[in-house]
């Protein structure tokens, strides 16, 4: 079949390129620099820093300044314009959010959905990529079954994804998966970043074996 989807913008097109969104959330961002180093030297190239974490818009900005310009730095649990405006001043390259909320932003913005309906609502009114929250209870099948009569959708699970489940997402025909709590662990709260490389290590290899 004939793809009919419009391209994407250059920064979903990097998403989905690298198929892997990493999720950072702790109750400070005190660590986050250090946790993003380790993600992008493993080959992580999409954070998403959740603005429910202390000092995340300051966080935001720091890596911004701190990473290769090829990572894209985006912010989630954007909840309302006044959230939006905030994110981007801050150098958000896109936006995520939980809910099917109307936010008026210049940068991609990633609605969360979970029934079809809402899936194909986000679809129409334009959305880039489309959060699937949460997909762990889900599973890959549901994606599988939905692009049936939905072929056109970009899908980005998230929630409740573990590392062992990032190929079959894929597989079944996600855009990008977005990891968080699996992936980071502990280590933006202290704990071993040695642990954290070996797991980013896991999760890019996941991707790439889903596209081999």
């Amino acid at each position: 079949m004939t793809d009919q989807r419009a391209p994407l913008d250059p920064v979903s097109a990097a998403i989905a390129d690298a198929g892997l969104v990493a999720i950072l959330r702790a109750p400070t961002a005190a660590a986050f620099s250090a946790v993003a180093d380790v993600l992008v030297t493993a080959g992580v190239t999409a954070l998403e820093i959740t603005l429910t974490s202390h000092g995340a818009l300051e966080a935001i900005a720091g890596l911004r300044r701190q990473l290769p310009s090829a990572v894209q730095v985006g912010a989630g649990t954007v909840l309302s314009d006044d959230d939006a405006k905030a994110a981007v001043d801050a150098g958000a390259t896109f936006l995520v959010s939980p809910a099917s909320v109307p936010i008026a932003t210049d940068v991609p913005f990633y609605p969360g959905t979970f029934s079809p309906t809402e899936i194909f609502t986000a679809y129409r009114a334009g959305a880039p990529l489309i959060k699937l929250f949460p997909a762990g209870g889900l599973g890959p099948s549901y994606l599988r079954d939905l692009r049936g009569p939905l072929p056109d959708v970009r899908v980005m699970p998230t929630g409740g994804i573990g590392l062992g489940d990032i190929a079959k997402w894929l597989e079944a025909g996600a855009a990008a998966v977005g990891v968080g709590g699996p992936l980071i662990g502990d280590a933006a709260s202290g704990g071993s970043l040695t642990a954290l490389a070996a797991r980013a290590r896991h999760a890019v290899g996941a991707v790439a074996y889903a596209r081999s």
